[in-house]
């Protein structure tokens, strides 16, 4: 498959793909809330996942600052969101989900320190560390998620001013195993 389409590539994966899906797996872009997933999405994209890139790549004071006042605003935005349901829409995970996701994973491990988005760490939000805690413990998410690629990948890589290629012992990894509360907030009572 050749595309270049990759803001819209899940889309297709989960439409255009759809007949190659296994047998009874989730539907990530159900048709009645494609609308408020795209809206969602196109958040999503330029202020959190694009939102780390603008302060990290800023070329002056004043770029950095307007980048990481929209990125801290928008997820003090989506830790509100979170604090009334288990997902992004409600109890089911959608795209949406998986594309925050991935920025989140990076969050402590890379952004925070190589692109200075350090008014909060992940950890220190409480629905959207237990929201990305939730989805981590999901085998699929896990199975995916390599923080020491990632880490390697930002602090020695391309994006890395690291001229010695020294990379941090830290943050502690194995906070993404501890429980989180997502299940027994918004389980039906």
């Amino acid at each position: 498959m050749v595309n270049n389409d990759y803001h819209h590539l899940t889309n297709y994966w989960e439409t255009v793909w759809k007949p190659f899906h296994k047998q009874n797996a989730p539907d990530l872009y159900p048709e009645h809330l494609r609308k408020e997933i795209d809206e969602l999405n196109a958040i999503l994209f330029h202020e959190i996942n694009n939102g780390v890139y603008k302060a990290g790549f800023a070329k002056s004071q004043t770029e950095y600052e307007k980048a990481y006042d929209v990125l801290f605003q928008r997820l003090d935005w989506l830790e509100e969101r979170l604090s009334k349901s288990r997902y992004l829409f409600g109890d089911q995970i959608t795209d949406s989900d998986i594309r925050l996701f991935v920025t989140l994973a990076r969050f402590d491990t890379a952004y925070y320190f190589a692109f200075k988005t350090n008014r909060n760490r992940l950890s220190e939000f409480e629905n959207l560390w237990n929201y990305a805690k939730d989805l981590y413990s999901i085998p699929a998410f896990k199975e995916a998620t390599d923080f020491n690629s990632i880490k390697k990948g930002y602090l020695l890589g391309n994006h890395a001013h690291n001229p010695y290629g020294i990379l941090p012992l830290g943050p502690d990894l194995t906070i993404w195993d501890e429980p989180h509360n997502r299940k027994e907030k918004f389980e039906a009572k």
